[in-house]
């Protein structure tokens, strides 16, 4: 009895070591890791931020230089066009075709020849 519980405590012993190893060197993995992050992934970061902040400032550009006024004519254009419309009458407007009213349904002959 006395040489299985040895070879257990050799066996649990060996294992810590093994684990203690292992979880060694996953610290240094995560070192590795972690120092990858900062000096790999951080300038893309970066990168990307400044593309966004370009690519926003473009956006803005574009809105207040081409698409506001191109609004701001055409709601123009609109507006007078309306107004002419208006005062001269012309086209005039479409008036709504009244509906047809639905025939009585027809009385079924075979239904009533059946019955």
């Amino acid at each position: 009895m006395s040489n299985v519980r040895d070879v257990a405590i050799i066996v649990l012993a060996i294992e810590s070591i093994i684990v203690g190893g292992l979880l060694c060197f996953l610290i240094f993995q995560l070192q590795r890791l972690m120092k990858m992050l900062r000096e790999e992934i951080k300038p893309i970061l970066d990168s990307t931020n400044e593309t966004v902040s370009t690519v926003r400032g473009t956006t803005t550009f574009v809105s207040q230089h081409i698409v506001s006024p191109f609004v701001e004519a055409a709601s123009f254009f609109s507006g007078v066009g309306r107004v002419a419309q208006v005062i001269s009458g012309w086209p005039k407007a479409k008036q709504p075709a009244a509906e047809p009213t639905p025939a009585a349904p027809a009385a079924d002959s075979d239904s009533a020849a059946q019955s």
